[in-house]
């Protein structure tokens, strides 16, 4: 049994990458940009990724399973090495350049989403520190007794008893 499957749905899943890593490079700019519009339709767009590599996914694990049983290991690990072990030199040459490239976009996926978290964590940072100065301070700047004091006096300025 051929491995084609589980190369087209390699192929899926590195092109799907590719395009999720420019998602994540638009999201770097929007975020500089600060345009939450723009972050709102991203975050749909990347939920539409997210469930397409999902499923390219599942599709690629039941690919690998239906290959390894066909071939009689069954029992077997499911990983590319297990399945490269029954396959022809195009198709093994062609499983470890997928997964090489698959690997280098996932790197890539990793370390942009890296550097939007800390956008992100810097820009929450800047509007903590600016509500922080807009909202007032009750800092009670008085020591002991007076302080109390202080308070009471500022009830009213009528008593009501009299």
């Amino acid at each position: 049994m051929s491995a084609r499957q589980i190369i087209d749905s390699l192929e899926k899943l590195v092109t799907l990458h590719k395009s999720f890593n420019q998602l994540a490079q638009s999201k770097t700019n929007i975020l500089k940009a600060g345009d939450t519009e723009a972050i709102s339709a991203l975050l749909i767009d990347e939920q539409k990724h997210i469930k397409a590599i999902s499923q390219t996914d599942q599709e690629r694990e039941a690919a690998v399973e239906k290959f390894l049983t066909a071939n009689g290991a069954a029992n077997q690990e499911f990983s590319i090495t297990t399945v490269r072990e029954f396959t022809n030199t195009s198709e093994t040459i062609a499983l470890e350049n997928l997964k090489t490239e698959l690997i280098q976009e996932v790197a890539k996926l990793k370390e942009q989403n890296s550097l939007n978290q800390q956008l992100i964590y810097q820009s929450l940072q800047f509007i903590n520190v600016s509500l922080n100065m807009l909202r007032p301070q009750n800092q009670n700047m008085n020591y002991g007794k007076t302080a109390q004091k202080s308070a009471k006096s500022g009830l009213g300025m009528f008593d009501s008893k009299a």
